[in-house]
């Protein structure tokens, strides 16, 4: 048995694994991937006649509706622009703009894939597409549905679901919007390119058709063991008692229920637990339906990114992660792994990657380090701490785990790049204006973007397989969610200028926004340098330099070798090359000498070439 200890405000915990679980590897296809987060419903919106609707987007039970007046916004829009249903000055602007929709769709995606091809994409990993009321499809009202208005007839879906069982598989049918997404990954495998989806499987929507049944029938409902109930409505007396744990705090994400738990449950650690088997019967279904759709492997999905995977009992992870494997072997399975201790300690994805449960995780635990010592921000490293701090989270998983990981940095939780690069907060922490009246909100600096490329050449050479964050590419900015979710800004659109002090006092000053050609370029070169240099997938790393804000590494195979030098000293540096000539795979430029000199803010990713 393999024993885990962590360490948490001073308590000792200790967790062990059965030590004859289902242990596979991670597929070696996820090695070498270019991972692109799509959000869709900012993505792009290739079909008005599926536009959200007022009816679509509530939540009656949760008194949840779209204010008088709600429209679906422009997309070109000023974003820090409120529209008239807006304007509820009770309300501040994170919270309105909640109700949005901007109309992305699949047929969006659909019209956007020679662009990705043109990118460079080899892998999408798409943020939840069940149908739900929210704009970030965590609350399922159906798990086992693509959302409606994804699709290309809202109304014809929800007339051919109402007469399902929803709890019966046999009785699932494909709508409309359930087919266009099979076409989509069709249509993604014929280039190339895999998919996976995102799932909460901790909690649902109050839509969800299981809760309906339990507020319609109370006690009485079958579906009353599927939730984490503390107490039903008495209807003899006028109060109401009913009473249920709601996913941190939310009273419309009603958690399912948690059973057979031998260790205890703490926030931002592993426990041992299971799902109850009802829900977990159903997930089990729903899992199957996308990845074998009608049984046939080679149409469905390769995958998933599991939502608030450590709210989840190791049981069911474990239970989970042979059934998948079982439909099929080769399918990936990465889970959201965060915040242990907020907003300094990150979790140790360790006990998730031991072969059983993840193949990987979404690796925001590089990522931090990586900003700090890029960026310069107020928790800056130097080159040695970020050494440091790298070797501990790769000697944290087995090996097999580390080429395959999701290494995260923007995402719909988070800062936009160069937002997160323009300022200088730690990270995640108050990284918006309604909680920091000093973040900058409006377009970065050329400093900013410097660093952010800096960032980029790192995070297309290390360990790990890169992932963008849908915009990014395009040369995007953004606050923490939800001003990291604007519609994406594609160049053959011409967007309102956009106030850059939106939240300080004074006249209004605008940036200009717009599709940024040269950014796109940086990014379609560095992924092409990656897959035109397997040794960036595969080959080993060395840290060659690590003196003060100066670092320095090698990927090397038995064929190839890559060396990478970064100066980020106020100063020009020299850096020492072994033996050979080396091609600068950024520029072109040959280097014979055995030393290189570089000025502040500058990098080279060195080939040798003899």
């Amino acid at each position: 048995m393999k024993k885990f200890i962590v360490i948490l405000t001073g308590l000792l915990l200790s967790f062990s694994f059965p030590a004859k679980a289902n242990k596979t590897n991670p597929p070696e296809w996820a090695k070498n991937v270019i991972w692109y987060q799509i959000f869709v419903e900012r993505f792009n919106n290739g079909d008005p006649s599926n536009d959200p609707t007022p009816e679509n987007t509530t939540v009656p039970d949760m008194k949840i509706f779209p204010p008088d007046g709600w429209q679906v916004s422009k997309w070109t829009s000023n974003w820090f622009e409120r529209q008239p249903w807006e304007l509820d000055p009770k309300q501040g602007f994170n919270s309105v703009i909640q109700s949005r929709r901007y109309g992305g769709d699949l047929q969006g995606v659909m019209d956007k894939l020679d662009y990705l091809q043109e990118l460079g994409i080899t892998a999408i990993y798409f943020n939840p597409l069940n149908d739900a009321p929210s704009l970030h499809k965590y609350d399922a009202r159906n798990y086992h549905h693509i959302d409606v208005n994804f699709g290309p007839d809202p109304d014809g879906d929800m007339k051919l679901m109402a007469t399902e069982d929803p709890n019966d598989p046999s009785t699932w049918k494909w709508t409309s919007a359930d087919k266009l997404f099979l076409k989509l990954v069709e249509e993604f495998h014929k280039r190339g390119i895999r998919v996976i989806i995102d799932y909460s499987w901790n909690h649902t929507g109050t839509n969800f058709w299981a809760w309906q049944d339990i507020l319609k029938n109370q006690e009485n409902s079958k579906y009353k063991d599927w939730y984490e109930i503390s107490s039903f409505d008495n209807p003899a007396t006028p109060e109401n008692e009913f009473k249920y744990n709601g996913w941190g705090g939310y009273g419309y994400l009603p958690e399912l229920k948690k059973v057979n738990l031998t260790t205890q449950r703490i926030h931002g650690l592993p426990y041992e637990g299971n799902i109850h088997e009802g829900p977990k019967k159903h997930i089990f279904d729903v899992t199957k339906r996308w990845l074998a759709p009608d049984g046939d492997v080679s149409k469905g999905i390769d995958g998933y990114r599991l939502d608030v995977a450590e709210q989840i009992g190791m049981g069911f992870w474990r239970d989970y992660h042979q059934f998948v494997k079982s439909i099929n072997p080769d399918a990936y399975l990465v889970g959201e792994i965060w915040w242990q201790k907020w907003p300094d300690v990150l979790m140790d994805p360790a006990p998730y990657m031991q072969g059983d449960v993840f193949d990987a995780v979404m690796f925001y635990q590089v990522y931090k380090p990586a900003r700090s010592f890029f960026n310069n921000s107020d928790d800056a490293i130097d080159a040695k701490q970020l050494r440091d701090s790298l070797e501990r989270q790769w000697n944290r998983i087995p090996g097999r785990n580390e080429y395959a990981m999701m290494n995260v940095g923007a995402s719909h939780d988070a800062p936009r790049l160069l937002s997160d690069f323009y300022n200088k907060n730690r990270y995640k922490f108050k990284a918006n204006p309604e909680e920091n009246a000093a973040y900058k909100t409006g377009k970065p600096d050329k400093e900013a973007y410097q660093r952010v490329r800096l960032y980029l050449i790192h995070l297309f050479t290390t360990i790990g397989s890169p992932q963008i964050w849908n915009g990014d590419e395009m040369g995007m900015w953004g606050a923490d969610d939800p001003n990291c979710r604007k519609p994406l800004m594609w160049p053959e659109l011409k967007f309102e200028k956009e106030y850059r002090n939106n939240f300080q006092p004074g006249a209004k000053q605008y940036d200009k926004i717009g599709f940024n050609k040269k950014h796109f370029e940086f990014y379609r070169k560095l992924i092409q340098l990656r897959k035109e240099n397997s040794v960036l997938s595969f080959g080993s790393f060395k840290f060659l330099v690590n003196e003060g804000k100066k670092l320095g590494y090698s990927r090397s195979d038995e064929a190839n070798e890559i060396i990478v030098f970064f100066n980020l000293e106020n100063s020009k540096s020299n850096f020492e090359l072994p033996e050979g000539d080396f091609i600068d795979l950024l520029t072109g430029k040959k280097f014979e000498n055995r030393s290189i000199i570089l000025k502040p803010m500058e990098a080279v990713v060195l080939k040798k070439i003899n």
